[in-house]
């Protein structure tokens, strides 16, 4: 439905061409200080029309904060956030033909199939303008988790189309070809002069349109053992370091500079074709506490799953060493245990993204969200009529060519709410376990309880923010 959590309950409402759209959000913890400027962070950079790589769609998305709040402190009562759709052009979906067709990709279909009545625009309730009260949300979300336990949630664009930062072993950006060369089966990532012309004009400069060759490429000189490794020592300490600021530095939001401008490139040569590209986002969760997660059904990675993959346009989710931990044997990616610095008990590698048996065991969360091309394209598209008749659609109104970049604080807020909803519970649990009377708990076998000293330590707040 259009709820999400058990004790921190978001429910969001609003369709893409409606006078709003926002959220309500049930289970705020009191006392925390909270503004309006706190959530516009967030939108911000999940609004559209920020640069010549998104819809031209020009929504400031200012939020409003109606109830839950009093003299900028939280009330613990429902918080419900409001943000105006100012820019709609309903217009542009009104044509008898458009609405003739079920358009190829997108909801149409579906909903008329489920509901037996559809929004005449945008895409309705499956239009990425939903996600709006998401973020708002997750804004709320991450304020708590960052003041009460110090957990950091940083998402940036890991790949668009075929250009990826290089994350295995060994693996580099491929050197660009000239030009000059021909098209052959890269012709999709490859742009001729006169197209180039047509789109940019005359005068303009292609130096900046991809240029060849864009698929990852392996060196040779490493170890077996280095080979094998899921990850690579530098994506690691990428997962470890990255901050937003970092990831801001660019229109693509992506750390890799030299891959964040192929990636520019690829965009601009899909939005040059009145076409589309897609591309993954990846997502990690720091100083997240252990012992979260829901078993068996309410996994950490199965709601983390739940979560980014209700996200409109996603297709695939890994966690931890994904699809490339099948290739490893298990001698090489199991997570040996050994004793941190900080008196810890931790793992040593963490192929497993901070998740064991659906709960979390201390280590970074990190997985990787997989978002299709848009499907809203200015193509002449053959298909068939609601009556089944073949045609030519043309589809009109504003769209990304690549919703990556505006996708990452979308990822971030979805995950403040799996870790918000899943610390809550938690608590309680806890807080429920310390009325007892622990007697009967020191009774119990020793390979049953926890070993003395190894309690969950709970971060020293005042040394993260004197660190940061």
């Amino acid at each position: 439905m259009s709820t999400f959590g058990n004790h921190f309950r978001v429910t969001t409402y609003g369709e893409s061409h409606c006078a709003s759209v926002g959220c309500i959000v049930d289970g705020v913890p009191p006392g925390m200080a909270l503004t309006a400027a706190d959530v516009q962070v967030q939108l911000s950079r999940r609004r559209p029309g920020q640069s010549n790589l998104t819809t031209p769609r020009d929504e400031k998305d200012q939020v409003q904060i109606q109830s839950g709040v009093e003299k900028d402190v939280t009330l613990g009562t429902p918080l419900a956030m409001l943000v105006k759709n100012q820019d709609q052009r309903p217009h542009d979906y009104t044509d008898e033909t458009l609405d003739a067709f079920p358009r190829p990709s997108h909801a149409d279909f579906t909903y008329l199939e489920k509901y037996g009545v559809k929004a005449s625009s945008g895409g309705g309730r499956s239009s990425a303008r939903e996600t709006i009260g998401r973020v708002a949300a997750g804004a709320v979300a991450e304020k708590y988790l960052k003041e009460a336990y110090g957990i950091e949630i940083v998402a940036f664009v890991s790949s668009v189309g075929k250009v990826h930062i290089p994350r295995f072993p060994g693996e580099q950006l491929a050197p660009q070809v000239a030009m000059s060369q021909p098209a052959s089966e890269e012709a999709q990532t490859t742009t001729t002069e006169s197209e180039g012309k047509s789109f940019y004009g005359e005068s303009a400069d292609l130096s900046s349109l991809p240029q060849g060759k864009v698929d990852n490429i392996r060196v040779s000189g490493l170890t077996e053992e280095e080979e094998e490794e899921p990850l690579s020592k530098e994506f690691r300490e990428l997962l470890g370091t990255i901050t937003r600021e970092q990831v801001d530095r660019n229109q693509i939001r992506c750390p890799h500079e030299q891959a964040a401008e192929r990636m520019r490139q690829r965009i601009l040569l899909a939005k040059s074709r009145n076409d589309s590209i897609g591309g993954t986002v990846t997502c990690v969760i720091r100083r997240v506490p252990s012992g979260l997660g829901e078993p068996c059904f309410d996994k950490l990675e199965a709601k983390l799953a739940h979560a980014m993959l209700s996200i409109p346009a996603t297709k695939a989710f890994e966690i931890g060493s994904g699809f490339r931990g099948t290739e490893v044997a298990g001698s090489r990616h199991n997570d040996k245990f050994i004793l941190k610095e900080d008196g810890r008990l931790g793992t040593e590698t963490n192929w497993s993204g901070g998740v064991q048996g659906g709960i979390s065991n201390g280590e970074d969360i990190y997985f990787r969200v997989g978002f299709k091309s848009p499907a809203t394209i200015s193509q002449n598209q053959n298909t068939s009529r609601y009556d089944g008749t073949t045609g030519v659609l043309n589809t009109r109104g504003r769209h990304d060519p690549c919703v990556v970049p505006r996708a990452v604080p979308i990822v971030e807020a979805m995950a403040a709410l799996v870790l918000m909803d899943a610390l809550l519970a938690q608590d309680a649990r806890t807080l429920s376990a310390s009325r007892l009377n622990k007697a009967p708990v020191r009774a119990l076998p020793a390979s049953m309880r926890m070993p003395e000293g190894r309690e969950r330590k709970r971060i020293n707040l005042e040394e993260v923010n004197g660190s940061s």
